[in-house]
């Protein structure tokens, strides 16, 4: 078998949880193959490939064999490696555990706890046999529903040690998982507190209450709860030290305490069926209906000067003891007596009411100053609050799947054991509801630390041969319990902290030389710490609760998602499941736990709502195929069959974002500001996708795709976008944008809008962007989507700067309201917050200026923007002398390109030097020169600096055209008998060089709207105007078709000159913006 199929100790000490490629989605060939070193390395493994198999002698150099590939999988170990010497000999495999020894049995050891011995009893007597059977029933229920999801879940492939942690975190994600796995992790610390208090408040209870440091803790219950905390402390510390020398002992010490729980069990059985008739052992001192404590029975009279000391002074005896007499009742009655009569009913109290018979207020008020040594209520109770503090001994139903690595067949065992083991201390628990209520009095039920019996455990004295069977296994099961939580919670965070999703977790991770998690466990001790202090049971038993009940829940949420989804991958060999059930349990999971304590219930929330927020912002990624993934896609699909219904409404309109993006030569997008302005137009909301386009092959250049892919992304990601990436290798660049812009998105989630940046350099160094822009331009209006051209990208403000001033938006056509709706969208990003709006409009000589100016006002009122309005009015003018020579100049611009046979990058120099060169003759500058904004400015004053000695050369080169051209004109107009001395204009009229009549009115166009802008809007922020359309393609020749579109590119410059930052619109043919609700 070859090495990469062979799963080794080291591969296994490298990832806790080993995965196949075929489950991570990793291409085959991209393993690395062993065979790949020399060229004979390669024909010896060819030599040994299979005469029948042959034919695949190549696939099988980079892909396993099946029969390899299936054997590599029967042998995967899920297990989690403990560290091992290297000089030691290597240790026999371990041996598979069945469903009883496996399962079965570890589920009954943590279900039964402490909570079965000393509050069992309580709870019966306060809720009654009819509401404590149902407060069983109850957590009994959730308990089975989340084993029923639990088990769909094990049972669908092969679930590695982490328990519950694991199962939500591949089903639901990572955020998910790693929430629920905190929570899971603090409920198992908090559950080793409170056994540990349990310990302790069976061992000074019941066992030897002379131990109490702090005095008599049956007149105080702050010395009670003081003596929990400082034994507590002290149990702590000795059972951490045993956890942290050796985990052997803890597991041999799990088949003590397993026995003592089932031996105290079965004793209890027999002993309440040996004293069916009751037994003379419990006697109860009762004044009237109300139960006295510290009263030995033999002074339990009226007589005996002990009760009148207690009641009475030298102002008199206390009333209720006056009116009532003294009698001893006894406190196992048995079920022959009938007794179960009295505990049908609930009789819940308030704290600091008296324990008494019925609900009578003269018998559970109290009215003396004093208590005297009547029994009150240290807690207020109700239903749902004792719900709370039994569902911990109904947990632990987790034990099972936790150990799925040592199972020999897990995916039969975790279902039949963990069910079963639900089944079996149901029953216990529900048979002892009824039976406890049928054979104890309801007084001594409702007595919780047993002071009416001079401190006796109730179930105890039950148990048969005698009340030590009980105390000294409780003692031992509730050490063994806490033991076992001491030694898998530091696992879970390790595990948690080993998947690095909680970045701040990883120093958790390590383990010591002796492969123990000890950093992990001395956060469990003090956080275990902080629970003991709190020092009662009856808070530590619902706070716990939240934590396992927010646990249980999700296992149920994962089982509904993965049945609702379908997904492919989900097969469960348990078949025994709904979604229905599964959400039946997660409903009863979040009921019980707000009917339970609502503020706790909202602070385990809160925590799982903080931990998975901070996966998702802070977190790696991780893409475990989970379910969550799942829904988002089946969700998105349901969305977009409903888009693809019929185009958006008008009022649903908003721009979806293309940004088209250039690569520089070191594969960087070449406009980073760009990306800037998409965020700032979507305000973090809306779709937007960037796409590159690379000249090239696909298949020659696809690492430098995917280079330009990721660079592409961390740009997006740099400056906030939200959206979507992706670049395509053309062999044209041209072709390329035209397939992104028609290709594009998906359904109704479509682009709507294009951002494509200006090419500053399309007369520059013979470069040919221009026809790409017009190609583009035309592509994007044939796709009937609109188009942005941001101009003076590098002038436009950061995403976190805050600018004030003026967007000025130059609204010559209508072109479905973009113009108005886009400078609305800019002002919702904090950077335009602070601009006002100005919206100018022409006029011709035929409109009502006056009209035209309150009709805009009034549409602007119906479209809720406020914003300055003026009409400018444009006078009929002659064509100036400037524009014939401008026009003129363009002309003979192209005219020489066609004529000169030139090469690309000469010409181009050439004529632009004649064209800036004229420019600075007939015009003054303006007041920005748009050069590439990739430019540095100091290389560009240096690159001028070292060709001052060219300068002479070139303007020899100039005068030459330039006379040439000049020449060709004179000579023109001598043919015409005309004089040299005549004015240019006539010249230029009468000559045979005289510009075309369009292109001399565009010219005109441009120049006069560029005057009438440059004078109202030269210091505005932002100005916003349409984009002229591009022209029509010529049928005549290509030649034409080039004339006309530098034409166009010359016109665009001329209407944005001495604007510093501009933006042309072109709207898609649609109305965007409208004035109805």
């Amino acid at each position: 078998m070859p090495e990469r199929f062979k799963v080794s100790k080291a591969d296994e000490d490298a990832d806790p949880y080993p995965i196949d490629e075929n489950a991570t989605g990793k291409l085959l060939n991209d393993i690395n193959d062993p065979c790949d070193n020399t060229l004979n390395e390669q024909c010896n493994e060819k030599s040994n490939i299979d005469a029948n198999l042959y034919l695949y002698d190549d696939e099988l150099e980079t892909r396993p064999h099946v029969s390899t590939f299936i054997s590599s999988l029967a042998n995967y170990e899920n297990t989690i490696p403990s560290a091992t010497d290297q000089d030691s000999k290597t240790a026999a495999p371990s041996a598979r555990m069945g469903t009883l020894i496996g399962v079965f049995l570890p589920c009954i050891q943590n279900i039964f706890g402490v909570i079965l011995f000393i509050r069992l009893t309580w709870v019966v007597g306060t809720a009654g046999a009819v509401c404590g059977f149902l407060i069983v029933l109850t957590c009994c229920c959730v308990t089975m529903l989340t084993a029923i999801s639990m088990s769909a879940i094990a049972t669908n492939g092969v679930v590695p040690a982490g328990g519950s942690y694991f199962m939500i975190s591949r089903s639901l994600g990572p955020e998910f998982g790693g929430a629920v796995g905190m929570l899971f992790y603090t409920g198992t610390t908090l559950a080793a507190a409170m056994y540990i208090v349990g310990a302790v408040e069976i061992v000074l209870t019941y066992m030897a209450p002379w131990a109490s440091i702090f005095g008599d803790f049956t007149k105080d219950p702050d010395a009670m709860y003081n003596n929990f905390r400082v034994y507590g402390t002290l149990l702590l510390l000795i059972m951490g030290l045993i956890v942290f020398l050796g985990v052997k002992f803890v597991n041999k010490f799990a088949a003590v305490a397993l026995a003592c729980v089932i031996f105290s069990i079965i004793a209890v059985y027999i002993g309440i069926f040996d004293n069916i008739n009751g037994n003379e052992k419990l006697y109860m001192c009762v004044l009237g209906k109300r139960l006295l404590k510290d009263i030995p029975i033999d002074n339990c009279t009226k007589s005996d000067s002990l009760l009148s000391d207690i009641f009475c002074d030298e102002n008199g005896c206390d009333e209720y003891y006056t009116n009532n007499n003294v009698s001893k009742v006894k406190g196992i009655k048995g079920l022959a007596s009938g007794v179960f009569y009295e505990n049908v009913l609930p009789s819940f109290l308030e704290k600091g009411q008296l324990i008494a018979y019925g609900k009578n207020t003269v018998d559970i008020e109290n009215m003396a100053p004093s208590t005297y040594n009547q029994i009150i209520a240290d807690i207020t109770t109700s239903f749902t609050l004792l719900i709370g503090i039994f569902f911990p001994s109904v947990t632990g139903i987790m034990a099972g799947s936790n150990r799925s690595g040592d199972l020999a067949d897990a995916q039969k065992s975790i279902p039949i054991g963990t069910i079963c083991a639900i089944l079996t201390t149901s029953t216990v628990y529900l048979s002892s509801v009824i039976l406890f209520a049928g054979t104890v009095d309801n007084l001594l039920l409702r007595d919780k630390f047993g002071q009416s019996i001079g401190g006796k455990l109730v179930v105890a004295n039950i148990a048969w041969p005698n009340q030590w069977v009980i105390l000294i296994g409780s003692f031992l099961s509730t050490l063994g319990a806490g033991l076992q939580s001491l030694t898998g919670a530091p696992r879970l965070l390790q595990a948690i902290a080993k998947d690095e999703i909680i970045p701040f977790l990883s120093p958790f991770a390590v383990s010591s030389k002796r492969g123990e998690p000890t950093r992990a466990l001395l956060l469990t001790i003090v956080i275990c710490q902080c629970g003991i202090l709190l020092g009662n049971v009856d808070l530590l038993a619902p706070l716990l609760s939240m934590f396992f009940l927010m646990c249980y829940g999700f296992v149920n949420l994962a089982c509904a998602v993965q049945t609702l989804l379908r997904t492919p991958n989900w097969r469960p060999r348990f078949k025994f499941y709904h979604w229905g059930l599964s959400l039946v349990g997660l409903t009863l999971c979040i009921s019980i736990m707000f009917m339970t304590s609502w503020y706790f219930a909202l602070v385990a929330m809160g925590m799982a709502i903080v931990i998975y927020k901070y996966i998702e912002y802070r977190g790696a990624e991780k893409e475990w195929g989970d379910g969550i993934r799942g829904m988002a896609l089946t969700a998105a699909r349901y969305s977009l069959l409903r888009l693809e219904e019929g185009p958006p409404h008008t009022k649903n309109w908003r721009p979806q974002i293309l940004v088209l993006s250039k690569f520089n030569e070191n594969s960087m997008p070449k406009y980073r500001k760009i990306f800037s302005f998409a965020t700032q137009l979507k305000a973090g909301k809306g779709l937007t996708i960037c796409v590159s386009v690379i000249q090239g092959d696909h298949h020659k250049i696809t690492n430098r795709a995917v280079d330009a892919k990721a660079a592409l992304r961390k740009l997006m990601d740099d400056e906030k976008v939200k959206g979507f990436c992706d670049v395509l290798v053309s062999s044209d660049i041209a072709e390329g944008l035209s397939s992104v812009i028609q290709t594009i998105g998906l359904g109704g989630m479509k682009p709507n809008t294009v951002i494509i940046g200006w090419p500053y350099s399309w007369k520059k160094d013979g470069s040919e962007s221009w026809k790409t822009f017009i190609q583009t331009v035309r592509t994007v209006a044939a796709c009937h989507m609109a188009l942005l051209v941001p101009k003076g990208i590098n002038f436009y403000p950061e995403s976190n700067h805050k600018i004030g001033g003026n967007i000025d938006i130059w609204w010559i056509v209508h072109d479905g309201g973009l113009l108005m709706l886009l400078p609305f969208l800019l002002k919702q990003h904090r950077t335009w917050r602070n601009c006002k709006l100005r919206i100018f409009t022409v006029a011709q000589m035929e409109d009502n200026s006056i009209q035209m100016k309150k009709d805009l006002k009034t549409f602007l009122y119906h479209l809720r923007i406020e914003a300055d309005v003026e009409v400018v009015e444009m006078m009929n003018s002659d064509i100036s002398e400037y524009t014939y020579e401008r026009t003129l100049m363009m002309e003979q611009r192209n005219e020489m390109l066609r004529e000169l046979r030139l090469n690309k990058k000469e010409n181009s120099k050439i004529v632009q030097t004649i064209v800036d060169h004229h420019h600075d003759v007939t015009k003054t500058s303006s007041k920005v020169r748009f050069a590439d904004p990739t430019v540095n400015i100091e290389e560009k004053h240096e690159n001028e600096a070292d060709g001052d000695e060219k300068v002479k050369t070139r303007e020899a080169e100039v005068d030459t055209l330039e006379t040439k051209m000049e020449n060709g004109s004179t000579l023109n107009m001598v043919e015409k008998g005309q004089s040299e001395d005549e004015k240019p204009e006539k010249h230029i009229m009468g000559g045979t060089n005289r510009p075309d009549e369009v292109n001399v009115r565009r010219m005109h166009t441009a120049i006069k709207l560029n005057e009438v802008i440059v004078n109202k809007s030269q210091d505005a922020q932002l100005v916003i105007m349409n984009l002229p359309g591009p022209p029509r393609e010529s049928k005549i020749d290509r030649e034409t078709n080039c004339i006309l579109f530098e034409s166009y590119m010359e016109f665009l410059e001329v209407l944005t000159e001495g604007l510093e930052k501009v933006l042309m619109v072109r709207g898609g043919g649609r109305e965007v913006i409208t004035i109805y609700s």
